[in-house]
């Protein structure tokens, strides 16, 4: 049993979990040693937990788990533990057969020790062949997976708790987080084949949102526009936002649509400024299902790493990601036909765990994605759409020094 290296930017998480891996392996040391690893006889199986709790887009990055695991245990039930929020984009998912919702309050400030303990007590009888923590972290797979009964628990070693588990799956390294979830099912057997993840929207979710886009005068082909995301630090200038919709809306003659959580709806006003009637405001009008539903059918989504960039993944929409402290490798949008525009060879976003910005100038790395280069990237994936309109030669022009992938 090892308990590193870890995959922990945070200087003071990496000691305090190094610290409680040295004390909790030496405590269960005996135990461990008692213990004897179990074979894993897809037969046997007959009750799997996957947990993947916050964030939204992490939670979608673990929806290809699913089918590989159905397939490989085909007589099992299949449960998600996530959080509240996220239950909605797991609904009609053919490859689920239940949810548990539960927010941690070490995660989120939506519940607290006392929600902790009823959830402990709705999970006492409950009984699992095979649960798998798919965010490897030491706080759930203490809080989470250690008091659950089951034969086989599963996860990485990387975040710590490596002595709390049945099994660890060695770290692969720093891949995109799709493949790094995948990584966990292909060490139990299970082959994957593509990717298969979705929302899957019913005929009266299609129906309204037929609905949505003739009131609102909009048809096929429009942009989608998402400037929020859940951390200040991932986010593009909202000036840079407004003009960029503003290109696209009066130069291109497209339709742009500007999405936005209740609490985005003033950051959405500046974006949609002066970009006139082509310029459609849905902030705040669209739940998590009905948002999908939308990108969809739309050409592109422009956003910065966020929940609504996998939505659009999932969906089979192209996603311009906007990239700053984030790692792209581990979380741009996963799939073909996807763009991001990010600094290359940054220094600080190794170190950086997005919550404080070290680079001498605040957000130096958003701030350094021009409007001219995110729209010119714009235009190379809105291909013929951008290419009949008349200033095409004048407004997409070479990208400069950026990365561009």
């Amino acid at each position: 049993m090892s308990t590193g290296p870890y995959k922990i930017v945070n200087a003071r998480k990496r000691r305090l979990t190094r610290l409680a891996d040295l004390i909790g392996a030496t405590l269960s040391l005996p135990w461990r040693q008692w213990r004897r690893a179990r074979p894993l006889d897809p037969a046997e199986v007959r009750e799997i937990l996957l947990i993947r709790t916050l964030y939204l887009g992490d939670v979608m990055m673990t929806v290809p788990m699913l089918r590989p695991l159905r397939e490989r245990f085909p007589g099992a039930r299949i449960t998600l533990l996530t959080a509240a929020g996220a239950a909605p984009l797991l609904e009609g998912n053919p490859d689920l057969d239940a949810l548990i919702t539960y927010d941690p309050f070490w995660f989120s400030d939506r519940s607290g020790p006392l929600d902790y303990l009823r959830w402990r007590w709705r999970m006492r009888r409950r009984r699992f062949d095979l649960v798998i923590e798919a965010r490897a972290d030491i706080r759930e797979i203490l809080m989470l997976v250690r008091p659950l009964r089951a034969t086989h628990k599963v996860s990485y070693g990387v975040g710590g708790g490596a002595w709390m588990l049945t099994r660890v799956v060695p770290y692969p390294g720093v891949r995109h987080k799709v493949e790094y979830h995948l990584d966990l099912c292909r060490a139990l057997g299970c082959r994957v084949e593509g990717v298969h993840w979705d929302v899957h929207h019913s005929a009266a979710e299609r129906a309204a949102l037929a609905r949505l886009l003739a009131e609102q005068g909009l048809a096929a082909p429009f942009v989608a526009v998402h400037p929020g995301s859940r951390l200040a630090l991932k986010r593009w200038p909202a000036a840079r936002y407004a003009a960029l919709v503003e290109r696209v809306a009066r130069r291109l003659g497209l339709a742009v649509v500007v999405l936005g959580a209740p609490g985005e709806r003033a950051l959405v006003a500046e974006v949609v400024g002066a970009g006139g009637p082509r310029v459609h405001d849905l902030s705040g009008r669209l739940g998590l299902r009905a948002m999908a539903a939308l990108l969809r059918e739309a050409r592109v989504l422009v956003c910065n790493d966020s929940a609504p960039m996998h939505l659009a993944a999932a969906v089979g929409t192209p996603a311009l990601a906007l990239f700053g402290p984030s790692s792209s490798v581990e979380t741009g949008p996963y799939g073909l036909g996807h763009r991001v525009v990010e600094v290359a060879g940054l220094w600080c976003r190794a170190e950086c765990d997005e919550h404080g910005c070290r680079h001498p100038e605040r957000q130096w790395c958003m701030r350094q994605l021009g409007v001219d280069q995110v729209f010119a990237v714009l235009c190379e994936m809105l291909g013929a759409e951008a290419a009949s309109a008349a200033n095409w030669s004048q407004n997409c022009h070479s990208p400069g020094s950026l990365s561009i992938q």
